[in-house]
């Protein structure tokens, strides 16, 4: 329940919480999925898509891995303002169990061997969704805790959604490797492969129980008690395109780190620097934890001392740092693969720490949803999903081990512009929003909101 005066209104703690915790949810299933499938990519282009080259099969995995990203433009355009419309909770449930229903069901598919072309055929229909269902899901996650969160500590309970990232993308990676070393070699590969996947069901059951019990947003709520909550395609285009564009360049640089580093980084270190695969994934599961670990010290931080300086200091290091990092990871030693992903997973949570806050205060209430997730879409069908195609196909072209860091380097250089360009959000109103605060901490005079 929230109290409300002229210029201000608090949010119950408990409602911010449950707020925090369903919103996770639903990405960490998002991320679970991309991580057991980049974790089996291999595997999954032996069963889908079995040539006489290892490189190709890798290849055409992560093909059906960008494919999904094809649609999700189209979910963003559907999902988000629908969202706007009807409301974030709603919408919210209806992407989870989409989610839930393509992931488990790669975990059913027949092999190639057992139908021929009809297989990749129908992994391709379970991927596409996947994206469309994703295409609505960042968007009203990070928009959902954003309008619940008061407005001083917005990026510190806005950097748990990717808490819920790190956290899935844990999970799938861990399930892998157990069902590997139980298992072993030869019957994870027959039939073993499928268990990852089917935990999606459990998982998006228990995600769609805490979405349903949330209320929507008050923020939400007051737009639709003003007759503003019409969720408008044409609005968003024709009224927020340079809102729209700076998010999309916002969106490059996380996006880009996310599938270049968590993505496909168990596929370079194992098939590009022929380093053991359970070892390079036991390293990186240690990674993450340690980025759970401090992504909330980042969103803290920028509460305090604003986005942009974290931001900018993200991408600075990005362009001075990737080449080092992955200059260390090609010495193929323990201690320089875990220098490397130390400097890798900092550079990383820093962003994910602080862009769940930023982007949603880039739109105003009636269209948040919606420019949030078009923009949101739009980049990561451009410049994420395809990341680990595109990089492995330029180290094959160049012979060149370092690509993914020149890759991250221009996406950084990229990013500085929107950051530079974009107001500071921290501790004010989102826009078209009044003043947040947690309830029982009384009221404040409403700063002016950013432009």
């Amino acid at each position: 329940m929230s109290e409300t005066t002229d210029d201000s209104f608090s949010v119950d703690s408990d409602d911010v919480q449950r707020a925090v915790m369903a919103a996770g949810m639903g990405n960490a299933l998002e991320w679970f999925d991309f991580s057991v499938y980049s974790y089996m990519a291999a595997t999954i282009g032996a069963v889908f898509f079995p040539t006489h080259s290892e490189s190709a099969s890798l290849l055409a995995a992560f093909a059906g891995f960008a494919v999904a990203f094809m649609v999700r433009p189209l979910g963003g355009l559907f999902f988000g303002p629908l969202g706007d419309k009807v409301g974030r909770s709603a919408v919210l449930a209806t992407t989870i169990i989409l989610m839930s229903i393509g992931t488990f069901a790669i975990g059913v598919l027949p092999s190639y061997d057992a139908i021929g072309v009809w297989a990749p055929i129908l992994l391709v229909v379970a991927r596409l969704v996947q994206g469309f269902s994703t295409g609505g899901e960042y968007g009203g996650a990070a928009t959902f805790i954003c309008e619940y969160s008061p407005d001083k500590n917005r990026g510190f309970l806005a950097s748990f959604l990717e808490f819920g990232t790190l956290g899935g993308y844990i999970v799938g990676a861990l399930l892998v490797l157990c069902t590997q070393l139980i298992l072993g070699e030869a019957a994870f590969n027959d039939w073993g492969w499928r268990i990852p996947f089917l935990f999606a069901a459990p998982l998006g059951l228990f995600g769609l129980y805490l979405r349903l019990k949330l209320e929507d947003s008050p923020a939400f709520e007051a737009v639709k008690e003003q007759g503003e909550a019409k969720g408008s395609l044409g609005e968003v285009v024709s009224n927020h395109l340079r809102q729209l564009i700076l998010c999309m360049g916002l969106v490059l640089i996380l996006n880009v780190a996310y599938y270049a580093i968590l993505t496909y980084l168990p596929s370079y270190l194992t098939t590009v620097l022929n380093i053991n695969g359970m070892e390079s994934t036991l390293l990186l599961v240690v990674t993450m934890v340690g980025m759970m670990c401090v992504i909330y010290l980042f969103g803290g931080l920028s509460d305090r001392v604003g986005r942009k300086p974290v931001l900018v200091g993200a991408c600075l290091g990005f362009i001075l740092l990737s080449y080092p990092a992955f200059a260390l990871l090609q010495t193929t030693e323990v201690w320089g693969i875990v220098a490397g992903l130390v400097i890798l997973g900092l550079l990383t949570v820093s962003l994910s720490g602080t862009m769940p806050s930023t982007l949603p205060a880039i739109f105003p209430t009636n269209v948040r949803y919606g420019g949030f997730a078009i923009s949101y879409n739009i980049s990561t069908a451009l410049f994420g999903g395809t990341a680990p195609y595109v990089i492995q196909w330029l180290i094959g072209v160049t012979d060149n081990n370092s690509v993914p860091a020149f890759y991250l380097m221009a996406a950084a250089a990229i990013a500085l512009i929107p950051i530079l360009l974009i107001p500071e959000t921290a501790s004010r109103p989102l826009p078209g929003s009044k003043a947040q605060y947690a309830g029982g901490g009384g009221p404040r005079k409403q700063p002016a909101p950013a432009a």
